[in-house]
């Protein structure tokens, strides 16, 4: 959003074959290295990438729609502030075709007619977890009723692995890449 200095120093030249070679797969996928390519993945050991690149395979395994695993990695990271993960995510979202008016207005799921009931349980469920770091019985019975264990497991691995990305361009200070616009509107406030 705002041209807001990161903590560490984006790193423009990598060192060694296999960052150079992530460096130039996202640049060509996003038409510019991202930040947390730049700022926390160039100064780790490359397992901590293979890390962030399997729960995108795992991703893939998930039977639960695709635009309620876009809706609820979003609402974790609104909740969280993370800048970051809000832009690629949108960016994500959008790209898959997701209805932008529906994804524009998450931050009123609870009431708007864009989202079925079972969507809004999914939400709730994720913005208690992510605001209060519990679940009260009565939302779990709700989830409950729209999704079957397997599922109810994934929104919470859902939940869970978003928390990461999160965490880590919060800590280092990493903002929106701007590749949507994530103005205010669209940041939860809790």
């Amino acid at each position: 959003m705002d041209n807001v200095q990161t903590f560490l120093p984006p790193i423009e030249s990598p060192k060694g074959f296999m960052m150079k070679l992530v460096y130039f797969l996202t640049k060509k996928q996003f038409g510019k290295v991202l930040t947390p390519v730049k700022v926390f993945a160039a100064r780790m050991p490359v397992a901590f990438g293979k890390f962030g690149a399997k729960i995108y395979e795992l991703d893939k395994k998930l039977i639960i729609p695709k635009e309620l695993v876009f809706l609820i990695r979003h609402q974790v990271a609104r909740i969280n502030v993370c800048e970051f993960c809000m832009d690629i995510g949108r960016y994500k979202a959008l790209k898959e075709l997701m209805p932008e008016e529906k994804f524009n207005a998450i931050h009123e799921y609870q009431s708007s007619s864009y989202f079925s009931d079972a969507e809004r349980a999914a939400l709730d469920y994720a913005t208690e977890l992510t605001k209060d770091k519990k679940i009260n019985p009565e939302t779990f019975s709700r989830l409950k009723k729209y999704f079957t264990e397997r599922e109810i497991c994934e929104i919470v691995y859902l939940i869970a692995t978003e928390h990461i990305p999160n965490l880590t361009n919060i800590g280092l200070n990493i903002h929106s890449d701007m590749f949507c616009d994530i103005s205010k509107r669209y940041i939860a406030k809790y």
